[in-house]
């Protein structure tokens, strides 16, 4: 009778396993749809694209890629991606500096009025992005910053994106001190101790806040928009609105080509820190 009831219990665990695994697949299989059919459509001729639902084009054509490219203005899409990246770069570098010295500032000296500051700072994270955007805009047509990168650029280099800076305290907070006072008995100073002992521990949290800055600041549409109005500056998410022109008719397969080509760099790249991205989101301490 045991050795039934074992039976039947083992052979319930692995049905309720099967069961889970088969909702799962169901499950995944339903997430990455929309990118297999998205990379199945930038194969196909424009008027075969909602004709059907399937995923395998009838006949696999890459002019989609090659006139995509070619963008149907004076410039190609290489001069979007070069604009994109010198946008990009330049905003990563300066958020990973200025995130890193605030959050060094908060979480390890007594700063007066340190509490009302970082409950200011909190209170940021709540306010809607959208409501600066036209003091913004009216103080850099003031200085003269329209139609240049620097609008896009600058803010980064004073933390203002305060969702990493409140990540890299809270990482900061769980380094044990003592590995800060031994630094100063050897004679390092604050900023020779940041760069000595605490970024050497904080490269999962680095790595993870330049990782998002990449894949926000290349997905990051209003900003350009807004202060961008040379076509020849254009990066390549108002490069890809560009192919969706009123006047005549949509070339669906070159914007889907596009679209493909440009979360390649967003893909790569999270691919490869895939391991310290993990590490630095879900860690908060040292680990031995």
């Amino acid at each position: 009778m045991e050795s039934v009831g074992r039976s039947k219990s083992k052979t319930k665990k692995t049905a309720d396993a099967a069961i889970k695994y088969i909702i799962l697949i169901v499950v995944g299989l339903l997430m990455i749809y929309p990118l297999l059919w998205l990379i199945g459509a930038s194969f196909k001729e424009n008027n075969e694209i909602f004709s059907s639902v399937g995923i395998i084009p009838k006949k696999f054509d890459v002019t989609g890629y090659i006139n995509g490219w070619k963008t149907s203005t004076e410039y190609t899409f290489t001069k979007y991606f070069m604009n994109t990246f010198a946008i990009v770069v330049p905003k990563v570098i300066l958020t990973l500096i200025s995130c890193t010295l605030a959050a060094y500032g908060f979480a390890r000296f007594k700063i007066p009025g340190k509490k009302f500051l970082f409950s200011i700072l909190i209170g940021t994270l709540l306010l809607p992005t959208i409501v600066l955007n036209i003091p913004q805009y009216i103080m850099y047509r003031q200085i003269g910053w329209l139609d240049t990168y620097l609008p896009l650029i600058i803010p980064s280099l004073l933390a203002t994106d305060t969702f990493f800076v409140f990540m890299l305290i809270q990482f900061i907070r769980g380094i044990p001190k003592e590995l800060e006072e031994a630094a100063k008995i050897d004679g390092c100073n604050p900023i020779q101790t940041l760069w000595y002992v605490i970024v050497p521990v904080l490269k999962p949290a680095i790595i993870s806040v330049a990782l998002l800055q990449f894949m926000w600041s290349m997905n990051d549409f209003l900003g350009p928009l807004l202060y961008i109005s040379s076509v020849e500056k254009y990066p390549v998410v108002l490069a890809l609105r560009m192919a969706m022109d009123a006047s005549a008719e949509t070339k669906w397969n070159e914007m889907i080509a596009m679209s493909i080509v440009t979360i390649l760099p967003s893909l790569v790249l999270f691919f490869a820190a895939q391991k310290h991205f993990v590490e630095g989101v879900t860690s908060g301490s040292v680990k031995g």
